[in-house]
């Protein structure tokens, strides 16, 4: 296993556009770090910075305190599993995963090939195919030899660049679980790329989320869900994303486009001064008023909206609500949407409700949330105004906690 640092890390292409832009990040022995954001933030070549494949134009990168820059992939000890497998077509399994312990040339016995192999096999259920060809497996076998290959070398630390977006919904889900119970068991270093947010928050110890090169934020998933930094990671964590509606303060009232909110105490004090902020809510955190209890009514606000369209998906039920953005923001959250992969289509709000909702389209409704759940973000600059740094904190000590104990757990198997 290896600790992974990098130092103020910018890479620049020859027209001097800067791939990767002053990025520090510390991967602890043992952590499965996720690498995250929308297409050609950086992600990508930042992970074959690590492995050596991309040169580093300037800063340090580290691997257990020796700087490596300027090693040759070889001699980095890390394994890496492409996004297309990159498997051998003439070989068998056997072969295909058996074939980087071949390239190092009498170190291995053919007996300690086959046990290498066969433990990995076995821990990924390929078995009963080791005598196949790679053109007669599914796309999630052949996931697995690849995983397999980076397993047999027992590398300091494995590097995933987007190993699962060739394969369908299914098969996607169930290989998150096998990433996830494979680098529990291994306990090994692990760097996961993915521009997926539902990978991301999965599968990941920590998250570093980056924008165009830059890093936005590193943090357990939980912490970047309840306690983003800026209103970007905001948008990006989260499915459905986080609503964001313009709102105009006055005094202890939210004017918002759906209704007027009144700010709680712990909100206040984040606006004074401001007149115009963006407020966050997630669709998740709106409920169908008509089927809550009374008691629960008054400890919450409650809107009456006009739904356009609604999608019942059996287990809840989603309600899509227009709405016309202030002037003075509809820029920005038009150029916001653009940063998370948008299509730059009308602004409406996203409500997640329970399955037992009877709201349908072109239904008047009454929508009930909790004002304490608001996020309120500054106009320019996209800070979030309402995190809270301390509770961030306990977020992060926790979920550090919780991985030192599964990486004890791992070791003593």
């Amino acid at each position: 296993m290896a600790r992974i640092e990098m130092n103020n890390i910018v890479k620049r292409y020859g027209d001097g556009f800067p791939a990767v832009n002053d990025v520090s990040l510390d991967i602890r022995d043992g952590e499965l770090m996720i690498l995250v954001g929308p297409s050609g933030c950086g992600k990508s070549t930042l992970l074959r910075m690590i492995v050596g494949l991309e040169d580093i134009t300037s800063g340090d990168m580290l691997i257990d305190g020796k700087r490596v820059n300027d090693l040759a992939p070889r001699d980095r000890n890390l394994s890496m599993v492409f996004q297309n497998y990159a498997l051998y077509p003439h070989l068998t399994v056997f072969e295909n995963i058996a074939f980087p312990l071949r390239l190092q040339r009498g170190k291995f016995s053919e007996e300690e090939v086959r046990e290498r192999v066969n433990r990995a096999s076995d821990m990924l259920e390929l078995k009963d195919h080791l005598d196949r060809k790679p053109a007669n497996l599914s796309g999630g076998q052949r996931q697995r030899v690849a995983m397999g290959r980076a397993i047999v070398r027992q590398a300091d630390a494995f590097l995933f660049d987007e190993p699962l977006s060739n394969l369908d919904a299914k098969l996607r889900g169930q290989m998150r679980t096998e990433i996830s119970r494979m680098q529990r068991r291994l306990g090994t270093t692990t760097v996961y790329v993915t521009h997926d947010q539902t990978e991301a928050m999965t599968l990941g110890d920590r998250v570093a989320v980056l924008k165009r090169g830059i890093m936005q934020q590193v943090g357990s998933p939980r912490e970047l869900y309840d306690q983003p930094v800026n209103i970007f990671v905001a948008g990006f964590i989260g499915s459905p994303p986080m609503n964001f509606l313009p709102g105009r303060v006055d005094g202890t009232t939210l004017h918002l486009p759906i209704g007027d909110v009144t700010l709680p105490e712990t909100h206040r004090k984040a606006v004074e001064g401001k007149d115009l902020v963006i407020a966050g809510i997630r669709p998740e955190h709106f409920e169908d008023a008509s089927v809550l209890d009374a008691g629960r009514r008054e400890r919450g606000a409650e809107v009456e909206v006009d739904v356009d369209v609604t999608e019942w998906l059996g287990n809840e039920l989603y309600a899509y609500v227009p709405f016309e953005a202030d002037p003075a923001v509809a820029q920005q959250l038009e150029e916001l949407d653009r940063d998370l992969d948008g299509e730059g289509m009308r602004t409406q709000l996203v409500v997640a409700l329970d399955a037992m909702s009877r709201v349908r389209d072109g239904d008047r409704a009454t929508l009930w949330f909790d004002p304490r759940r608001i996020q309120l973000f500054e106009p320019g600059s996209g800070e979030n105004l309402t995190r809270d740094d301390a509770e961030a904190a306990r977020i992060g000590e926790d979920n550090e906690k919780l991985r030192q104990a599964s990486l004890e757990r791992s070791r003593q198997t």
